[in-house]
């Protein structure tokens, strides 16, 4: 369920707009976002852990999730890159400013996979990443307090409603981030053939701000297809990003003030939506 623009080898925007100071590369974390382990809607446990810094991210866990991304680019019909990315420069991309791995089982941090009997052990990665998220400014400079999300899904997680965690810790995390966090996020590019990400995000309480007709070239179809342009409120107009709450997501459970932002826009608290997500 892609959401980008920008070019995946060209430099990273990072936070310059708002209230300082902004998260750094390798730099704490704010308290309240940790590890958070999650049930899944098949009863499956998984941890949805946060990385600051590429340097954090183990090489093995770098290249199966630039081998994910590859694949989607592949497949044509939801990135709109036409180049494989290598992993040197994934790395770099992906995890620039701040990103979510869906790891299975419950861990408190990455090591506690990578560590068994005091010592390193191979990890087979295809196994056990669930999904991805980063968090990124959407535009440059005096504009940067607007972010933007990408976000990849496992095929072998799919259907289990991974794509719904993700996107409602998306919503949790963001305004989180440094002292007053991003304020609003914006999707430029969700194409409408993604039938299965347009009904995750119109559920989530994004708004539909734009339209690009005939902008996709996509793999399987013969014609031009159109992309949906997304824009959502992370905090209430008004009130400081450090006041929005933490706690966990949870499958099937919504933030407050996720409901009331969906009560607010029409759009019922109750409203079932397939949260699969089909990349």
């Amino acid at each position: 369920m892609p959401a980008l623009i920008d070019d995946p080898l060209s430099p990273p925007n990072y936070r310059q707009s708002g209230l300082p100071p902004f998260l750094q590369q390798n730099s704490p974390l704010p308290s309240s976002i940790t590890p958070n382990t999650v049930t899944l809607r098949d009863g499956t446990i998984t941890t949805l852990i946060p990385f600051s810094s590429v340097s954090q991210v183990p090489p093995g866990l770098i290249k199966c999730l630039c081998d994910l991304l590859n694949r989607e680019i592949e497949a044509g019909d939801t990135y709109p890159m036409l180049d494989p990315i290598p992993p040197e420069k994934f790395g770099p991309y992906w995890f620039a400013n701040f990103a979510v791995v869906a790891l299975k089982g419950e861990l408190e941090e990455v090591t506690g996979l990578l560590k068994g009997e005091g010592r390193e052990r191979e990890v087979k990665w295809d196994e056990v990443v669930f999904g991805t998220h980063y968090i990124k400014p959407n535009y440059p400079g005096r504009s940067s307090h607007i972010c933007n999300a990408g976000f990849l899904v496992h095929e072998s997680a799919r259907g289990k409603g991974i794509g719904r965690v993700l996107g409602e810790g998306y919503i949790k995390i963001a305004p989180l981030l440094s002292v007053k966090g991003y304020v609003y996020s914006v999707f430029n590019l969700v194409y409408e053939s993604n039938t299965a990400s347009c009904r995750l995000w119109d559920s989530l309480g994004f708004d539909r701000i734009g339209r690009v007709p005939g902008c996709g070239q996509l793999k399987g179809y013969d014609k031009l297809i159109d992309a949906i342009q997304y824009g959502r409120h992370l905090v209430p107009e008004g009130e400081a990003a450090g006041k929005v709450a933490a706690k966990d997501v949870q499958q099937g459970q919504e933030p407050e003030s996720l409901q009331a932002d969906k009560t607010a826009s029409g759009i019922s608290a109750k409203t079932e939506v397939n949260p699969e997500v089909l990349l």
